[in-house]
């Protein structure tokens, strides 16, 4: 396969857009930028957000008009006109962390985030060893202040609309930053919490993650809900008539030479909610990373991973897993550019679809000329539950290098019923059987997860799911 490759390092990338040349003010764009400014200090940060907002005010939101958004429609957001008082309230009480399923193994290592601001007495960051670093943007101690300022908000596609308007809207960010040949095993958690009240809300959470060279670092990312109603009561495991609100995350992960970096990226926001996320990574040479990403939350949801390839022999590894149902949009966009020689990349992302639900998926991997001796593999499979589900899966290689080893595919199906007859013939139900199926077709993504605790819950969560069954 030989396509012409655009010369921009991540050439046609699924979340990378340009200010539109009409005249016409997106006015809704503007009225939410407008509601999500600071003004704060100046300061280099105060910078960004200011050069950030700039670029939003001349740019719109997607629609389906546009290639990379055709699959999604984002008309039901622009339908709510969001609140953002409650982005400055990151006062939860301690009872509440009970119900944010923080995972035991990180009882001692998280960092917790209301609304996009740090919240001390929700997080917990004890017995770190020297050289790393585990702390919210705006207590940064040292250098590490001056150091960030390279990092944030420096990485390709920073001025892709929503991207822009995370940095616009920035209120405080988490920081992870491991030193050179440190390596630290214990998984850092980072919990990103969106609170629901009268009005419909906007969270914008921020992440950087720097691991310098030689050294070795394991995060996860969780994106959940936590209801208010006007009494005061919470409640996080309930639907709510109040959990509409918008949640647009930033993370930018830098992984310096001969560093390896482990990204695990849960997602379950509300049924209501809306979240739209942004991956971006930038691997240096003999790097390694991998990101297990999960998704089964949000009405409508979409995550751009973009990877870029720094250097010659890198190892990046992609897993994903989508569990929707009932009328849910969840829509996955990656991009990975190897631009050097001896790349390795591997990509494998599934999809379950049940009800009225429609799962996206579009996965690109650019292989320039001077990308030889590259591998490159790439695999799509959806399982559909209902006759009334769908998928749209676009898996895509740009390759002009000539010697290269690269694959991509897609499969979609359903549970095939002479395999339910093979186990109702053992002595399981079909109900069961169904069930032992899909869980089946999802531990090989879930499995791949470190945090036991963590993968317990997901596997119980593909257990109970209740659309495996609506359709036979």
């Amino acid at each position: 396969m030989v396509i012409k490759v655009s010369p921009s390092p991540i050439p046609n990338s699924s979340s990378i857009s340009l200010p539109s040349a009409v005249l016409e003010v997106d006015t809704y764009l503007k009225g939410l930028l407008d509601k999500v400014t600071v003004k704060k200090s100046q300061g280099w940060v105060q910078e960004l957000r200011e050069r950030a907002a700039n670029w939003v005010r001349h740019s719109s939101v997607p629609s389906k008009r546009d290639e990379e958004w055709r699959f999604t429609d984002l008309s039901p957001l622009l339908e709510v006109q969001f609140d953002v008082e409650t982005r400055f309230i990151a006062s939860l009480p301690i009872a509440s962390l009970q119900n944010l399923d923080i995972s035991p193994e990180t009882s001692n290592c998280r960092l917790v985030f209301v609304n996009g601001v740090y919240a001390p007495e929700l997080s917990a960051v004890s017995g770190l060893p020297a050289g790393v670093l585990v702390s919210n943007l705006t207590n940064l101690s040292g250098g590490y202040a001056e150091r960030a300022r390279e990092y944030l908000a420096q990485a390709e596609g920073t001025m892709e609309v929503f991207t822009a308007l995370n940095t616009a809207g920035m209120l405080d960010a988490a920081v992870v930053w491991v030193d050179k040949n440190v390596v630290f095993d214990t998984p850092i958690h980072l919990v990103f919490v969106s609170t629901a009240g009268e009005m419909p809300t906007v969270s914008l959470p921020r992440c950087l993650v720097v691991a310098e060279t030689g050294s070795q670092v394991s995060f996860l990312e969780e994106f959940t809900e936590h209801i208010t109603n006007h009494e005061g009561t919470k409640d996080t495991k309930g639907k709510s008539e109040k959990s509409v609100y918008f949640c647009n995350a930033v993370t930018e992960v830098w992984v310096a030479d001969n560093a390896y970096v482990n990204h695990v990226r849960v997602q379950r926001d509300a049924e209501d909610a809306f979240h739209i996320g942004k991956t971006a990574v930038t691997q240096g040479r003999y790097s390694r990373y991998t990101s297990t990403a999960i998704v089964f939350g949000g009405k409508v949801s979409r995550h751009n991973l973009e990877i870029l390839q720094t250097g010659e022999q890198t190892e990046t590894t992609l897993n994903g897993l989508t569990m929707i149902s009932g009328n849910q949009v969840a829509d996955t966009h990656s991009a990975i550019a190897l631009n050097y020689p001896y790349g390795v990349s591997r990509q494998l992302y599934k999809c379950i679809v049940g009800d009225r639900a429609h799962g996206v998926f579009n996965g690109k991997v650019f292989v320039p000329k001077l990308a030889q001796q590259t591998e490159a593999s790439q695999l799509n499979r959806n399982l559909l539950l209902s006759s009334k589900a769908r998928v749209d899966t676009k898996p895509q290689l740009e390759i002009t290098a000539d010697n290269v080893k690269c694959a991509h595919g897609a499969t979609v199906s359903q549970l095939e019923d002479d395999e339910i007859f093979y186990l109702q013939s053992r002595g399981i139900d079909e109900d069961d059987a169904r069930h032992l199926l899909v869980n089946a077709f999802a531990a090989e993504i879930i499995n791949n997860i470190s945090v036991p605790s963590l993968r317990e819950s997901l596997t119980s969560r593909v257990t109970n799911l209740k659309s495996i069954s609506n359709d036979r």
